[in-house]
């Protein structure tokens, strides 16, 4: 009997040991009390608890957690109360601190972030809080970073997730910005039809200027054919006036040759003479010697019709 009292007290204080054999995993930390005071952090490994003296007050995460707060009513600098929703992204470093810093970490900061918000926003009216985010973001880091120090938590980022204005002013809103797009896009059609009606002129312009200068061509050619043609007109002139002098002069020069008399010159000066009456000359100026071959020829007619 003794010997299975014995037994059974071996295996009860077996169970004791084994239970309290401990592995820490990776990213984990342990926070350890001996008889209520703190007494170490377990790290990564296999640990052993002294069993009813030590404890474990808490297991910490060290990865990057993040955690969405619920939407908080936050009012503006121009009176507009809206609701805003955060996410943040923190990291224990430090688990002591993270222990006995702040007795509900998770509703500190969610608190924290509220009144931080809140004060941010109050200084920013609504286009403002709408458009600076980034802002919003890197001063609420800073500011929930440097409080939860002393915790031994360490604020990576804050980002705003949602910003919801009240309805009525986001009817405002949408009738803005259908509005804006309305105005663009008459905007980018004006700017169409001036591309156009431009496109268009400088097409006709060029239509005219190659009109002209087609034009321009036309006459620069017509004109070189009318100097050609005229050119051409007076060289023939000249060579039929050379052609007419040289038939003169062969016939000067054939009528020395065959040294014609007294009475051939003076035949061929009267018809000469009659070719000229023929014109429309009022006065003709006579030589003296064929006045006397005329009246001799005029009375040798008047006998010759006398009989």
């Amino acid at each position: 009997m003794q010997q299975l009292v014995l037994i059974a007290l071996g295996i009860v204080i077996l169970f004791i040991l084994i239970g309290n054999i401990k592995i820490v995993p990776q990213a984990y930390a342990y926070v350890i009390e001996r008889l209520g005071a703190y007494s170490g952090t377990w790290s990564v490994g296999l640990h052993f608890k002294i069993p009813f003296i030590e404890r474990v007050v808490r297991i910490v995460i060290l990865k990057e957690q993040v955690v969405d707060f619920a939407p908080q009513p936050v009012i503006t600098k121009d009176n507009v109360t809206m609701q805003i929703d955060t996410v943040i992204y923190f990291q224990i470093t430090d688990p002591k601190m993270y222990t006995y810093g702040v007795d509900n970490p998770m509703a500190a900061i969610e608190n924290l972030t509220a009144t931080t918000l809140r004060n941010i926003i109050g200084d920013l009216e609504l286009d403002e809080t709408l458009t600076s985010r980034d802002t919003i973001n890197t001063k609420m880091r800073a500011i929930l970073d440097e409080a939860t120090d002393p915790w031994g938590i360490k604020i990576n980022r804050v980002e705003l997730k949602n910003i919801m204005p009240p309805k009525a002013i986001q009817d405002a809103m949408e009738k803005q910005m259908k509005a804006e797009r309305e105005r663009r896009e008459a905007i980018l059609r004006a700017e169409g039809e001036k591309t156009s009606a431009i496109l268009v002129a400088e097409g006709n312009k060029q239509s005219l200027i190659l009109s002209a200068e087609g034009k321009k061509e036309a006459a620069i050619l017509e004109a070189e054919a009318a100097k050609e043609a005229t050119i051409r007109r007076a060289e023939g002139e000249a060579e039929s006036i050379l052609k007419v002098q040289s038939a003169t002069a062969q016939g000067i020069k054939m009528i020395n040759d065959a040294q014609p008399g007294d009475g051939m010159l003076t035949i061929k000066s009267l018809e000469a003479m009659e070719k000229m009456s023929q014109g429309q000359a009022t006065k003709i100026i006579i030589p003296s010697n064929i006045q006397g071959v005329a009246g001799l020829a005029t009375s040798v007619k008047e006998l010759l019709g006398d009989k």
